[in-house]
């Protein structure tokens, strides 16, 4: 029987057989060939640790429910976010597919996948799987970069250097930012965005990463700031590395108590602009965009070498080693990036 990688209660992962069920005229069958986890909000659920799993999100009245008692998390869930495969069946129904087709999509790490066409898209004969599975936190920094309001000649400052940081770093540079300061606790990831374009990396246990981006900008500060790891603390090191009347534009989910955070002197005196950005909240602040606009800007960046992401999938290991490699990017974040998955021909 194949395998699909889940959670089969929070902080484990583990490999389960399942049956494939005949195909529905409407559904292809794809065997993966490469797949992707996203290491934030899969991780929340993962952990069971935010409000999304005890006090569910009411998407009419936009807000979590603080009354009554609190739900348990629901395991098991699958695991991974992105799939590259290969098709191998179709539908009586399907007329946009054939066996052989390359095809790629948001759908979890499993050996296999039976689903409808819409659920997928063709992948250029050009594309990089590894590339491809960048689309999701490409697509989140592209609107975090348009946001922040990343103009040519601004200064601009990453804080946070996971997937969607590094994708943030290229993508300010391609906006226009003629000077990148990249930010992170882990080495590894520093390494990667100077890599991939960043004019300088700090580390902030190792200094005052706002004094030291007012020290290189002349005492000015950036003129963005980007704020993608979901640390409080990183987002009062944002805070003031702005100049003044900047803006800081914010990505993450903040999961824990702010208590890194302190809207005292620099933010009352300051007057920063503070921008929550997600890129797949519809209806999008730009008229005429959209989240499927923003994936398909991203796809086409990924697939024509302007924004290089090959490398940034760290590290990446066979599907057979895929639940303890699971486990270590929850427990050891900085031994990784974005985690892959290679499954066998």
């Amino acid at each position: 029987m194949p395998l699909e990688l889940i959670a089969d209660r929070a902080d484990r992962a583990v490999l389960r057989p399942y049956q494939e069920q005949p195909l529905r005229p409407d559904e292809l069958r794809i065997r993966t060939i490469f797949s992707a986890v996203k290491h934030g909000t899969e991780l929340r659920a993962f952990t069971a640790s935010t409000l999304d799993s005890s006090r569910p999100f009411d998407w009419d009245l936009r807000l979590h429910d603080r009354g009554g008692r609190a739900q348990a998390p629901s395991f098991p869930q699958p695991l991974g976010n992105m799939c590259y495969g290969v098709v191998t069946e179709t539908g009586a129904a399907v007329t946009r597919f054939a066996v052989g087709d390359k095809v790629f999509g948001h759908i979890p790490t499993r050996e296999t996948h039976a689903v409808t066409e819409s659920a997928v898209v063709p992948a250029a004969a050009k594309a990089s799987p590894r590339a491809l599975m960048y689309i999701d936190p490409a697509s989140f920094a592209f609107g975090g970069v348009r946001d922040g309001g990343v103009r040519v000649g601004d200064r601009v400052a990453v804080f946070g250097l996971g997937a969607i940081g590094q994708m943030a770093v290229q993508i300010a540079k391609l906006a226009g930012a003629s000077w990148v300061v990249a930010v992170d606790l882990f080495e590894r990831r520093r390494a990667a965005a100077t890599r991939h374009g960043a004019d300088l990396v700090l580390d902030p246990k190792a200094c005052d990463t706002g004094l030291r981006i007012k020290q290189e900008t002349g005492k000015l500060g950036v003129d963005v700031a980007l704020e993608t790891s979901g640390s409080s603390h990183a987002m009062y090191d944002a805070l003031r590395a702005l100049r003044y009347a900047g803006t800081l534009a914010s990505l993450a989910y903040y999961s824990q108590p702010m208590s890194g955070l302190f809207l005292s002197g620099e933010f009352h005196r300051n007057r920063p602009t503070i921008v929550s950005s997600r890129s797949c909240s519809e209806p999008n602040p730009d008229f005429g965009w959209s989240h499927a606009r923003a994936e398909a800007e991203v796809t086409a960046m990924l697939v024509d070498g302007r924004l290089q992401a090959d490398d940034l999938i760290d590290p990446v290991v066979p599907f057979a080693e895929s639940a303890p490699a699971y486990q270590q990017i929850s427990e050891h974040p900085e031994r990784s990036i974005k985690l892959g998955i290679t499954f066998d021909a």
